[in-house]
């Protein structure tokens, strides 16, 4: 479990601070990658990093904080179960493309990729796009953000899967490189086929809502597999057994979601929940809520049931 200070600790290099175009445009991007590490965590010693110290809505970089804050809590029944990965099965949450594709040599000395679980591919953007400078002063530049023109991220997507842009929906084929557009609230994303990504309610903390209430995800163009993991979160009786996984297979080719008999259970687990379930195609991907409604809805009480679309 990997993490860093997102903003960074000590901001020697920004002495205007939050005020500085060139920080705030480092935050949203550090703010975006840190999304996709293991610990998602703001922290400083030289500045406050709340969200309101960003402006308010409407202000590109609060923007930023806000979706992507939204994102990860969304992203948490797909986080805790790859957590459980971990450990269970020796999995790794952060994944050098090599480790998931050692066959594809173009994929083996890839810095600015990584897997983020089994099933995302995280581009995080490193440089600087949005901002100019506008005046000098002896060392000291000045500069302004400027939004005018959408800048591009040359992303790599690894042969031997099909690959879908998180946020449009657009399937690719992989072994090639793309360019994707990166306006400051986008981090290239890529999901592979055969993803089943559950996807949690709107939460202010963690626990905040149980998840009988799910939006299931599947990515087609490949089979593909996922363990959804549940215990009671804030104890160690999972070490003595006490929780549940429900298994997810996609048939590709048959166009078939089967929901596994739930295994385990532990105190306080839903008896009986809703799956929304989304086929993600360009029509409905759009990050963190799909624009349609959701293709099949299904009550499911632990028992195996089989989805035809």
């Amino acid at each position: 479990y990997w993490n860093a200070d997102i903003g960074g600790f000590f901001l020697n290099n920004f002495p205007r601070k939050l005020t500085d175009p060139n920080y705030r445009e480092l935050y949203a991007r550090w703010l975006q990658f840190g999304t996709f590490t293991s610990m998602m965590r703001s922290h400083g010693a030289d500045a406050p990093r709340e969200i309101y110290q960003f402006g308010n809505k409407g202000n590109k970089v609060y923007d930023v904080v806000e979706k992507y804050i939204n994102l990860r809590y969304s992203l948490l029944p797909y986080i805790y179960s790859t957590s459980w990965d971990v450990t269970h099965n020796n999995g790794s949450m952060m994944r050098a493309l090599v480790m998931d594709f050692a066959s594809d040599k173009n994929a083996l000395d890839i810095n600015d990729e990584f897997m983020f679980g089994r099933s995302l591919l995280v581009a995080p953007v490193t440089e600087k796009m949005y901002v100019k400078p506008v005046s000098a002063n002896g060392k000291d530049t000045v500069y302004a953000e400027d939004f005018s023109a959408v800048k591009t991220k040359q992303v790599y997507l690894p042969a031997g899967s099909n690959w879908i842009d998180f946020w449009t929906g657009e399937q690719y084929t992989g072994g090639k490189t793309i360019s994707k557009a990166t306006p400051l609230d986008i981090i290239p994303l890529f999901v592979k086929a055969g993803t089943v990504l559950p996807i949690g309610p709107k939460v202010q903390y963690a626990t905040e809502k149980k998840w009988d209430d799910l939006e299931i995800r599947v990515y087609p163009g490949a089979d593909g597999t996922f363990v959804l993991y549940e215990d009671e979160n804030d104890n160690y009786n999972y070490e003595k057994g006490m929780y549940a996984t429900i298994s997810f297979k996609w048939n590709d080719k048959n166009k078939q979601l089967t929901v596994e008999d739930r295994k385990g259970s532990f105190s306080g687990m839903p008896e009986s929940r809703t799956f929304k379930i989304m086929l993600v195609n360009t029509a409905s991907g759009n990050g963190d809520q799909l624009t349609t409604n959701p293709d099949k809805t299904i009550t499911y009480t632990g028992k195996k049931l089989v989805v035809k679309f």
